[in-house]
């Protein structure tokens, strides 16, 4: 489906992002699931190809391109039916790395991001504890100033990249006021910090997801990112990236299953002739590809105007509880015109139907979006 505000250099893009899926993805994923995360040589092979840099500066070796590029690739991205493959990058292109390149000092660039962009280092971001996921002034992890150092105490949970992150950024409490939150640059290593368990999820199964621990985990002052007690904010500001992100997997996870969908009901006989040619099948799925159209309109838009500078706070909070609860709603009816084989572990749309629940809970559950858009009215 082709986009008024999309070029030729966009579908370049994803022409580029096709090939790689198509070569370097789908013919291994399914030992990726089983083995529970994605090899590290693929992510430096999408560095080494210019993938994970598309907004970034070209000082470090990205692309300098826009918030119409970026969200171009996560819906490229997001046409492989291995979603766990899918969110590993996201993670490290729209929701960890974004942090450095907004608020990292010259210094903590040059350190350490042209090896981000290159895929020789994989990032994650530390935000969701136990208590608290998109509140994020409700967090519990402590940063005490101690010298030149900061010293962390704290647990993070359902952190995605947590396992096998090089590089991690971290909210915590730097001061008494409750949004008075910091982000700080822990490397993997550090002494005091350690994955508390790796979890074991209904889906993204080829995504590490893990428990992270800080005990008097002690860092230099130098690796404070951004300014002291402004984290919150940034925080806020970045989750607009991510959940354009997570709306472009929706969005693809619908194509996809209605692609697959399709191909299948065309030649899968019942009762003397093809499901396609059933009219309660065929205008359901009509119905989906066109629920699926108006919420891919509506993501670029967004994107659109992210480019233009406007306040989308309200806009991106909609798109995020439309595409959760929409990606949930095309997969499993696809999966019901699938049949039986549908509920079988060695079908695409099987995979994406368990991949799909959580496009409605992480990154703002539907119910946290609602509020946000509401606010605003």
């Amino acid at each position: 489906m082709d986009s008024i505000y999309t070029n030729p250099d966009h579908e370049l893009l994803r022409d580029q992002v096709a090939k790689f899926i198509a070569r370097e993805v789908e013919p291994h994923a399914d030992k990726w699931e089983e083995a529970g995360m994605v090899p590290r040589d693929v992510l430096r092979r999408m560095g080494s190809a210019g993938l994970f840099g598309l907004m970034y500066e070209g000082a470090y070796g990205g692309a300098e391109a826009d918030a119409m590029t970026n969200l171009v690739f996560a819906e490229a991205l997001s046409q492989s039916t291995y979603a766990g493959f899918i969110i590993t990058v996201l993670v490290h292109t729209d929701m960890a790395s974004p942090h450095l390149h907004h608020a990292g000092s010259p210094a903590q660039k040059d350190k350490y991001l042209r090896k981000v962009i290159a895929g020789e280092l994989i990032t994650a971001v530390g935000i969701t504890e136990p208590g608290a996921g998109s509140d994020v002034a409700g967090i519990r992890t402590t940063a005490r100033r101690d010298g030149d150092d900061w010293v962390l105490n704290g647990t993070k949970m359902f952190i995605t990249n947590g396992v096998h992150a090089d590089l991690y950024f971290v909210a915590a409490k730097s001061g008494p006021g409750k949004r008075e939150v910091s982000m700080f640059i822990v490397e993997k290593g550090t002494p005091g910090f350690t994955v508390g368990r790796a979890l074991k999820k209904s889906g993204w199964l080829s995504s590490d997801t893990a428990e992270l621990i800080f005990d008097n985990v002690r860092i230099p002052a130098a690796n404070l990112l951004g300014e002291e007690g402004k984290g919150f904010y940034s925080v806020m500001k970045n989750f607009q990236t991510e959940r354009i992100a997570l709306a472009a997997m929706a969005v693809g996870h619908c194509q996809r299953a209605l692609e697959l969908t399709l191909q299948y009901v065309k030649q899968r006989e019942a009762f003397g002739s093809t499901l396609w040619d059933k009219q309660t099948i065929r205008q359901r799925i009509a119905m989906l590809d066109a629920k699926t159209r108006a919420a891919r309109q509506f993501m670029y838009h967004c994107a659109w105007r992210v480019t233009q500078g406007h306040d989308i706070v309200q806009d991106v909070s909609l798109l995020k509880a439309l595409t959760g609860e929409l990606v949930n709603e095309v997969v499993q009816a696809c999966q019901q015109f699938h049949g039986g084989m549908g509920y079988m572990r060695e079908t695409p749309i099987e995979r994406l139907w368990r991949d799909a629940r959580v496009l409605a809970i992480g990154g703002g559950a539907t119910e946290v979006m609602l509020e946000e858009a509401a606010k605003r009215y």
